[in-house]
């Protein structure tokens, strides 16, 4: 996008006189210069980030009477005095399968902002968060308290205008009668299953700039080869090339333009590029897959104006080369995993080989990659030495770190293989970087994980909230953390609270996606003093508007198949005062002690009560209760609950089948 043309619209947008005597934080335009914007006939697909950091789709709501969204904007009096008339609407229609949304498309719309707007003005319900103005751009929103009623059945707009005739002019009057309840209205029609069309009433409210949208016409001016090509090249071509993990290469302009429009699709609904920590929260190393804002912009702008190639050299196509065999490189050593046949069909039981690391003495790695047989039918590997996902292929540790490996290791590999229609043969390999022998790194990188085996999740509960954390012994820097659910996972967080601190959200995934998964790597490592905690919080969505759902009838407790559920976050961390020549492997087993406490103590008070007990691990314990309440007193301290983690870690293995074979290797010459 031509900076210059942003920069003067946004300039031009500062410059013009607010409506009215009321200063509003939200850039706005007085009624009289803006062009009225038309609502579309019918709406598409679009996912945002609220205030909490949870996600919202539209499509999430296509089982619902009527989806409501309304714009809202901060430090709004306008928008303040609707606030009540919002508040009454959702209160009405509670329990009637109407769902209500507030989007800000401010271009300095921040979550924190909204949610502390929110709180101010005593109105509980998702802001979504739309600072790149895509969504409100393609909704038609164009002023505060604007009201957008869609019917999911069609997703066609049904109404577009002020909540009633109170919010229709350039001052609201919240206090005068209703006259005409227009968005009211819209959904008794609807839940009352009466058809409806579009109607469409003249709002005078302040306007919001969308300084883009009337630069419209440049759109098409857009550069393939300067501005477009280049997004996909930093962004997209990694992935999207011969031989790589994405299902079409982006080597030429006829390629993208044959895409436009899902590309467009997978913007809108953010599920391209995969990176699903949410941007807001915390900085990560390798945070540049998200697309900027601008970046967004551009490229949606380029293809709602038809995807023009232009003039230039097709960069693309210049630049364009097969993914390398080896990410990094030949590795030092490679470890062949064993072979095995996905039948085409049917459930594969986890595989769980042993491979050694035929190595003579102490080596440290340094990164780790996986070349993988069967990306269709190979899920995910985890390992003491290294973890692969879809998109999460290679971890290379920062200079000075690195995992060790002794003499003759054998590593347990949990390999979860899923069919897809065709019988094959995995055959994936490991690849190995070492530290040289006489230069070790100073800092030995471990992994721990927090899981929580005693989640229950109920039928057909669209948010249900299961809390699990473990507790550092020892003073400890955290570096990344890799959250892992199933199916029905729908978003994670991960909390640090240190002693005699708040709880702080360090990691966010609003929208957590089994098909893409990844540890995200903090740009400045985390500081963790002895009796820190590692809070982690998913929500699973059990219900039926979660279509990956295989049944929502179904009470949901821990298992290993992608229909059973997991809570289960791996960290990759060092302590402060472990060093290669001074190894501390107790405090592993003292930290994994602690887990026994943290995935049955639901409320975080350090004791774990008869009535917190719940799933299969919780009906265990119960049965032991009072052999391990050793003083009586009704509850288990962390001291008591340390000696369940065995028995907790024997039931969990009672419920797999683990199969064990040796695994050749092959050195790289």
């Amino acid at each position: 996008m031509n900076k210059k043309l942003v920069a003067a619209a946004l300039a031009g947008v500062a410059a013009v006189a607010l409506v009215g005597a009321v200063a509003y934080a939200q850039t706005v335009r007085p009624a009289a210069i803006l062009t009225d914007v038309k609502v579309p006939a019918k709406v598409e697909n679009f996912r945002l980030v609220d205030q909490h950091s949870k996600s919202q789709e539209l499509y999430y709501f296509k089982n619902s009477k009527a989806v409501v969204v309304i714009a809202q904007a901060n430090g709004s009096a306008y928008f303040k005095d609707a606030a009540p008339a919002i508040k009454a609407l959702k209160e009405k229609y509670a329990g009637q399968n109407v769902a209500f949304l507030m989007l800000n498309s401010s271009t300095k719309a921040d979550p924190a902002a909204n949610a502390a707007e929110m709180q101010k003005i005593g109105l509980d319900l998702p802001v979504m968060t739309d600072e790149a103005q895509l969504v409100g751009e393609s909704l038609g929103v164009s002023r505060i308290a604007q009201a957008i009623v869609i019917e999911p059945k069609t997703w066609s707009v049904v109404y577009s205008g002020p909540i009633d005739d109170r919010f229709s002019g350039v001052t609201a009057k919240p206090k005068a009668a209703v006259k005409t309840a227009y968005v009211a209205d819209t959904l008794d029609s609807l839940i009352a299953g009466k058809p409806a069309s579009l109607t469409s009433v003249k709002l005078d409210s302040p306007a919001i700039a969308f300084p883009l949208r009337e630069k419209q016409a440049d759109f098409s001016k857009i550069s393939y080869e300067k501005q477009v090509a280049p997004i996909l090249l930093k962004n997209c071509a990694s992935c999207h090339s011969q031989g790589g993990i994405a299902p079409f290469a982006m080597d030429s302009y006829e390629m993208v333009k044959g895409y436009a429009p899902m590309i467009r699709e997978t913007l809108r609904t953010d599920r391209m590029p995969p990176y699903n920590a949410d941007p807001h929260v915390s900085k990560f190393q390798d945070s540049y897959m998200n697309l900027s804002v601008a970046d967004q912009q551009t490229l949606v702008h380029w293809i709602e104006a038809g995807a023009p190639r232009g003039g230039g050299v097709d960069t693309l196509k210049a630049q364009a080369k097969p993914a390398p065999e080896w990410e990094l490189g030949p590795p030092d050593l490679i470890v062949q995993v064993p072979p095995f046949t996905i039948p085409a069909s049917g459930v594969v039981d986890y595989q769980r080989p042993v491979v050694s690391i035929p190595v003579t003495e102490l080596r440290y790695i340094k990164a780790v990659t996986f070349n993988v047989g069967q990306r269709k039918g190979l899920h995910h590997i985890v390992s003491a030495i290294g973890d692969y996902a879809v998109g999460s292929e290679t971890a290379k540790y920062p200079e000075g770190q690195g995992v060790p490996v002794t003499p003759g290791q054998k590593v347990p590999l949990s390999v979860h293989y899923t069919p897809f229609g065709k019988e094959a043969v995995d055959a994936t390999r490991i690849g190995l970087y070492f530290y040289p022998v006489d230069k070790p790194p100073t800092k030995v990188r471990r992994t721990l994980a927090i899981a929580n085996a005693a989640l229950e999740i109920p039928p057909n509960e669209p948010r249900h909230l299961e809390v699990a954390y473990g507790t550092f012994k020892h003073d400890a820097t955290l570096y990344s953390v890799f959250p892992h659910a199933h199916y029905r996972g729908e978003n994670a967080q991960v909390f640090i609270q240190k002693p005699g601190q708040k709880e702080e959200l360090v990691v966010s995934l609003p929208k957590y996606d089994f098909n893409w998964q990844r540890g995200y790597y903090f740009t400045n490592p985390i500081d963790l003093p002895a009796g820190s905690k590692v809070i982690t919080r998913y929500e699973y969505d059990n219900s039926k508007n979660n279509v990956a759902n295989p049944d929502p009838s179904a009470t949901i407790t821990w298992g290993e198949q992608s229909w059973d559920e997991m809570q289960y976050t791996e960290m990759s961390v060092s302590w402060k005062d472990e060093t290669a020549t001074n190894l501390k492997p107790a405090y592993q087993m003292e930290f994994d002690n602690s887990r026994a406490l943290g995935v049955l103590d639901s409320n975080l008070n350090g004791t774990i009560e008869k009535a917190e007990l719940h799933g299969r691990i919780g009906k265990l314990v119960l049965a032991n209760f009072d052999k391990f309440d050793k003083d009586k007193d009704g509850v288990l301290t962390e001291t008591e609950a340390g000696g369940l983690f065995p028995l907790i870690m024997q039931e969990i293995m009672k419920a797999q089948q683990v199969l064990v074979t040796g695994a050749p290797v092959t050195k790289h010459d």
